[in-house]
């Protein structure tokens, strides 16, 4: 089991050492297999694609921040908005360790626009079940009083990813914190929570 990890691994690492001085477009499944010194037929045996191997390889960057937000999702003990409030901070964590990853792996511009779609395609579909299930269940002990949770748990989630990322529509500081600041009124006066009840979810 550990080997056939090693392995995986070990693919990913091709890719991603393959996209520094390369269009993906230009690299080949075989040159993966090359670089990682293994068979062509063992990249098919964990990946259909090249673009299952960069869907793979965005998922296993940002793996930490994902699986504690997936991890709260469970833990009812803890009240829905402070779940949120962590599920915010771990969006904050990916979004950091992505922009620092843009700068420590050499990527090409095109690639690390490439990278960059398919990373925020994956933050935002990962996040959403959770996020709405907390709401849901909020909204199940009468905490959160909105009857689309899958439609808000999105719309925050868009807002939380673009602003935070900041590389879409580059913003100062305090355009981030005012925007910011305007979807956390949106979403008191969505849940019938009172004006400032819920700052301290951007906190």
């Amino acid at each position: 089991m550990e080997a056939q990890k090693n392995k995986y691994d070990l693919i990913l690492d091709s890719l991603q050492k393959l996209l520094e001085n390369r269009k993906l477009q230009t690299i080949s499944v075989s040159e993966i297999a090359q670089t990682a010194g293994i068979g062509k037929g063992s990249i098919y045996y964990y990946f259909p694609s090249k673009d299952a191997i960069l869907e793979a390889l965005v998922e296993r960057n940002y793996e930490k921040p994902l699986t504690t937000a997936k991890n709260l999702s469970s833990q009812t003990e803890i009240p829905p908005f402070t779940r949120m409030a962590m599920i915010f901070q771990a969006c904050r964590n990916a979004s950091t360790e992505y922009l620092k990853s843009g700068e420590e792996n050499g990527v090409g511009a095109p690639e690390k626009a490439l990278l960059h779609q398919k990373y925020m395609s994956h933050l935002i579909s990962e996040f959403k079940p959770v996020l709405a299930e907390i709401i849901q269940q909020g909204i199940d002990a009468g905490e959160i009083h909105f009857d689309r949770p899958e439609v808000l748990a999105e719309i925050v989630l868009i807002v939380l990813t673009v602003k935070m990322d900041n590389t879409i529509v580059p913003s100062s500081r305090e355009e981030i914190e005012e925007t910011i600041a305007g979807l956390v009124s949106l979403v008191e006066k969505g849940t019938d929570n009172p004006p400032g009840s819920l700052n301290f979810l951007m906190a």
